[in-house]
């Protein structure tokens, strides 16, 4: 790039006949800046980027927290139903006296082998308050650790049997929309939230050696024939945390078998997911008893 300077020859120096010429630089053009129709384009096109990703953002946002709630609704499911299970395949049992010690020294005597429970404690029971309790027996056999007895209830309580032969004790109820355990003096603890519906029906023997049956029936149905139990259906119902976008009319089969429209529920739940979980477990040696 060259500067060019245009001066006035000595004999053009009077006024007028030359007139000082301003300096150039040769290749630049003079600049334009963005009129206002082209600020106000851009700007306009940065808005709808800015819009359409946050839609992008929200939508995923949406599917992760939806996600999230069916994980942690089928891990609590998978527990409570872990928790049951634990606790009700051992409602009935009895106490297998063997005789030896930890050597495994001793004689078996089929007249003491077996030990039944007090008739005083059912393996289930449904209290008049919707509780259902679970008894099984818990004894502390010889064992080669000598670490005390294994019989836990649901809530890994007690840490000492006082007898050989003591009482194990579950206690579930929902409260709140937490469903709790308790059980041998241990304080009540939630085990599951977002419970919208606990249930349990009977599986009843009928006393007709002739055609026996299984029935379906709930703790009015048992009446007092505790010892004719001899499986547990146990049924839950889990809400989600998220809320969601549903249509009018939405509605899941609750436990009893009629419709929830769940756009209509009361808060917590409205417009949450609902998943129904059910379970069916045996009694063990409920018929000795």
């Amino acid at each position: 790039m060259k500067l060019h300077v245009v001066a006035c020859p000595p004999e053009k120096t009077t006024v007028g006949t030359c007139s000082p010429q301003p300096f150039r630089l040769k290749g630049l053009q003079p600049q334009k800046g963005l009129t206002l129709i082209e600020l106000m384009v851009g700007i306009a096109l940065g808005l709808l980027v800015v819009a359409v990703a946050t839609a992008a953002l929200m939508g995923i946002r949406s599917v992760t927290g939806t996600v999230s709630d069916v994980t942690g609704i089928q891990q609590q499911a998978a527990y409570v139903m872990r928790t049951f299970g634990t606790q009700l395949r051992q409602a009935g049992s009895l106490y297998l006296d063997l005789g030896l010690d930890s050597n495994g020294d001793g004689d078996i005597s089929s007249d003491t082998a077996f030990h039944l429970r007090s008739s005083t404690e059912q393996a289930i029971f449904e209290d008049e308050d919707g509780r259902v309790i679970t008894h099984f027996t818990g004894y502390e056999e010889p064992t080669f650790a000598d670490n005390g007895p294994i019989s836990r209830n649901c809530l890994g309580a007690p840490g000492n049997i006082a007898s050989t032969t003591a009482t194990i004790e579950s206690i579930f109820t929902l409260v709140d929309n937490s469903l709790r355990c308790s059980g041998n003096g241990a304080a009540s603890q939630a085990i599951a939230d977002n419970v919208a519906e606990f249930q349990v029906r009977y599986l009843l023997q009928g006393t007709t050696s002739a055609n026996p049956t299984m029935l379906y029936t709930d703790a009015a149905g048992v009446n007092d024939n505790w010892g004719q139990v001899q499986g547990v259906e146990v049924c839950l119902v889990l809400f989600g945390a998220e809320r969601i976008d549903l249509p009018a009319g939405t509605s899941y089969t609750g436990c009893n078998g009629s419709a929830v429209n769940i756009t209509t529920l009361a808060e917590p739940r409205t417009n949450r997911m609902h998943y129904v979980f059910r379970n069916v477990f045996q009694l063990r040696s409920q018929g000795l008893i």
